[in-house]
Order: C-alpha cells, then structure tokens, then sequence
C-alpha cells in the first residue's frame, strides 16, 4: 500500500516525527536543503506537517498539484497563506486547546515576575550582591487592574487564574464576549488606559501587527507592565523598547518575539524586562498532546474521517 508522501516545512518535534515516518513517506525540509530533488517529489506531496513559526505561502502551495492538508502543530497559524490554501481546496488544522493551561499558566509567571522582579533577585543572589544589603522594593501583583487583549480561549484560562489574585479583569477583542463577567473595552488604547499589566494574547497577522504601539504603551504609563505570550508581532518592538528605555512603562515579561530567536540587545540588557524564549507550551505532556493531535488531523485525513481541529476559516 502506497504511503501518502508528506513535506515537513520547519524542523519539526521529536514527540511527532516518528509517528509522521511510521504513517507517511516523510520528506524534511527538501524545498529548502534540495531544491532540484523537491521538483521530482513536488507533485507526489499530499500534506505539509507545519509548526505554529512556519511560513507557507501561496508560492509553495502552487508547486504542490496534489496537496491536501496543512496541518499546523501550534494554535496560531498566521504564517499559512489559509486564503491561498482554501482557494486550491486544501484544509488547514492546528492544535487548539490542548495547550490552554501552559500558556495561561506562563502569563501568570511573567507576570509575578516582571512585578517582584524575580530575574534580577535570582540574580542579586547568585552574585553575592545581597551581602551588601537588601533589594529595591517590587510592586504587588494582586488586586492590579489587569487589561487583556484577546478573551478567546487562552484569554479567559489568564482570566480565571488572574481572578484568584483578586484582580479586576478587563478586555478587548474584536467583538464583546457579553456572556463573560468582565468589562469590555473597544480599543487596546482605552484598555490600557484603564489598567495596570497588559497581557496580550491575541492571534497574528496582518490584522494584529503592531496593534500594541507607542499610543498604546503610552496609556499603559509609568507604572504599567506589558506581558506579551501571543505573537512578537502584535507588539511593536521598537517603540516597546524606547517605552521601557524611556521609563514610559515600568517593566515587561516577554515569550515572544519580532524577529526570534532574535532578540535586539537592547532589549536584552534592560534589567526591568523578563525575557523566556518562545515557551508558552513547552512542557512534556502539552508538547505530547499538540503532536497527538497535529498527526490526528493528518491521519484523519488520509482515512477519510472528518477533522478533529481545522482552522475557523476552514469550518
């Protein structure tokens, strides 16, 4: 029985290559290390195995007449031309919730930490600085007003964790949720305005691309904390590291990145900023679970059996 043949396009989990190699005729990255042999093999390609970082555009789709299914092992997928994809037919999946808790869980953290500045306390430690007398003073986290952008499923995880700080809890997205208990703001702005840390945790795109700005960081204020766990591209970069350069906000916790994993050194060196690298779901079961279901959708697909998780566009 011949197997489907299926193009990874980023370097993929170790938790899912082998049940890709077990099912498919797995073909890594060959569009970018062997140009000449993905010309042989472009027209046999019937699925492309993607994480939520990967790029595939309306180009690649083109050179792939028999492509089925893009399965994405990660929730955001704004680098998937899915307009481009629908147009020729082809299902776009992900792998939604199962890494709702992680997420929510490292926003809290960050939070905690850009707040009682926990980076550079584990630092004042381990270079003997507090034999010299105590640390400046943090500020306290519970009871903060907190704004988060984007109330979709990780957003009310951030939520129901925040309400157990006892923390006033307002949002904005693109459309009031009037089902949810907290206040609803119809800009980032005015939600800024009105709160003390801002959490974003909006999807990608072309849509949200520097949504968070300079107006925005300047509403936030000199004692707001900014913690971004969506996309580095939803935040401006520059004009967040002028904003903290600048005192315009007190400090910021961040997962991700503009250009990762390239971070600006002048990002790095503000020691008001908590910095992890891109690890919002990075933990053994969640990461086990995404691959479970990433291979799901494909599997399902070449059985005949309807999607566990296509994409909302693909619904």
């Amino acid at each position: 029985m011949n197997r489907p043949d299926v193009l990874a396009v980023a370097r993929l989990s170790p938790l899912l290559v082998p049940q890709l190699e077990a099912a498919f005729t797995l073909h890594d990255r060959l569009h970018q290390q062997d140009p000449a042999a993905f010309v042989a093999v472009a027209p046999r390609i019937q699925g492309i195995a993607a994480s939520g970082e990967s790029k595939v555009g309306a180009e690649l789709i083109a050179q792939l007449p028999s492509l089925k299914i893009i399965s994405v092992m990660g929730v955001g997928y704004d680098g998937i031309d899915v307009a481009a994809a629908k147009a020729r037919g082809v299902m776009v999946t992900h792998t939604p919730n199962v890494l709702n808790d992680d997420v929510a869980d490292l926003a809290l953290g960050l939070m905690l930490a850009a707040a009682r500045n926990l980076a550079a306390a584990d630092q004042y430690v381990r270079q003997g600085r507090w034999v010299d007398g105590p640390m400046p003073l943090a500020r306290k986290l519970s009871g903060a007003r907190l704004g988060i952008v984007g109330m979709g499923r990780i957003g009310q995880a951030i939520a129901r964790r925040a309400a157990g700080f006892d923390m006033p809890i307002a949002y904005t997205s693109r459309s009031p949720r009037p089902e949810l208990p907290y206040t609803y703001y119809p800009n980032a702005t005015l939600l800024a305005e009105a709160s003390e840390v801002l959490v974003v945790i909006t999807p990608g795109g072309a849509a949200t691309r520097k949504l968070i700005n300079a107006d925005v960081l300047r509403a936030l204020g000199p004692t707001g904390l900014l913690v971004n766990v969506a996309r580095g591209s939803v935040v401006d970069e520059q004009a967040l590291i002028e904003a903290l350069e600048n005192g315009t906000i007190a400090g910021a916790g961040l997962d991700v990145f503009e250009n990762e994993p390239h971070v600006p050194e002048r990002l790095r060196a503000l020691p008001q900023v908590v910095l992890t690298p891109h690890i919002g779901s990075a933990t053994h079961s969640t990461r086990q679970a995404m691959a479970d279901l990433a291979f799901g959708n494909l599997r399902a697909h070449f059985a005949g059996q309807p999607l566990p998780t296509p994409v909302p566009e693909c619904q």
